[in-house]
């Protein structure tokens, strides 16, 4: 399959997901089999105005193709930040939100709000395009809500406006993460165009994503909430994929390894105080469906140092509680 002038065989996808999708969490993930990945969405008018918290989220991973995602409602700034992503981070393409639900920002007229706003999206599709030389790519869901799904005309829209690819979520914006994902839709979508489509929504594991892939004839799949404490949903993904047996479940020590990799790999990038924050969540994340794990999560809430996550971690291992 292409993405503009990127080729890569059948896209698994690591959502961008804010808070989650730092560097170092790209970084495991395309290490397990995500062959594509985005950074989390940086806001266009912080990187016009060189705001460097929102510049250091643009770090590319290596081992996958990586996108930088950036957000909002005006042609021209999104150009220019555009321009300014991709001098930052050197990914392989640009991705632009128009999908994220969130009331601070849809409620804006940014993320989802663009689908009530088709024109300008198409508008900002045409100047970022005009922009940049690497493929420009456009996440979005099935519209604002139930009573205005527009997303048939929506992509074909972003597709006239030169987008390379396009990524549906198969849910509305109201209804954020609940409910189902309507993968009909995603099939009349991709009935509809003729550039690449990617499917995203209730893709748990390897028998979602093959029933996904059937339902709606997507030319890949986006991972997001699924990948929590569980970036091993690539490997599983990609065996079933192609045929072959699906790996078993790394055992707790191998998947404790794993994330304190991870939160190294954090510490390098954001230093030891944020990377321990952030791992806070993680590490919770990582002991799902561990016996007993409400005990070591009580002391995950409280870590500071690197020292409290390698104490807690051969602890974990040691009393070798059950996977």
């Amino acid at each position: 399959m292409r993405i503009g002038s990127l080729e890569v065989n059948m896209p698994i996808i690591l959502g961008p997901m804010a808070g989650v999708t730092d560097w170092a969490f790209r970084t495991v993930c395309a290490e397990l089999g995500a062959n594509i990945t985005v950074t989390e969405m940086v806001s266009s008018r912080a990187l016009v105005y060189k705001d460097q918290k929102s510049a250091k989220l643009l770090r590319k991973n290596d081992g996958s193709l990586c996108g930088a995602q950036i957000f909002g409602n005006d042609p021209a700034i999104m150009a220019e930040a555009a321009v300014l992503a991709l001098e930052i981070s050197g990914c392989d393409f640009l991705d632009i939100n128009m999908g994220c639900p969130m009331p601070k920002i849809a409620n804006s007229g940014d993320g989802c709000g663009l689908m009530r706003t088709p024109e300008l999206a198409g508008d900002i599709v045409k100047a970022v395009k005009n922009a940049v030389s690497v493929p420009v790519t456009v996440k979005c869901r099935l519209g604002w809500d139930k009573g205005s799904l527009n997303v048939l005309d929506f992509t074909k829209r972003m597709e006239a406006s030169g987008a390379d690819m396009v990524t549906v979520h198969g849910r509305t914006r109201a209804m954020l993460y609940s409910g189902v994902a309507d993968w009909d839709m995603i099939t009349k979508v991709k009935q509809n165009l003729s550039i690449p489509v990617i499917a995203n929504g209730d893709i748990t594991g390897a028998d979602t994503a093959i029933k996904c892939l059937k339902r709606t004839g997507a030319d890949g799949i986006m991972i997001g909430r699924s990948t929590f404490g569980d970036p091993w949903v690539f490997a599983e993904v990609r065996a079933a994929l192609a045929g072959e047996q699906i790996p078993q479940r790394p055992c707790l020590k191998d998947r404790i390894q794993v994330a304190v990799h991870q939160f190294e790999l954090a510490e390098q990038d954001h230093g030891e105080h944020i990377a321990c924050l952030e791992a806070r969540k993680h590490f919770a994340w990582y002991l799902r469906g561990v016996s007993h794990s409400s005990y070591y999560k009580n002391q995950i809430s409280s870590m500071k140092n690197m020292e409290d996550i390698y104490r807690i971690a051969k602890e974990i291992i040691c009393n070798n509680c059950l996977a």
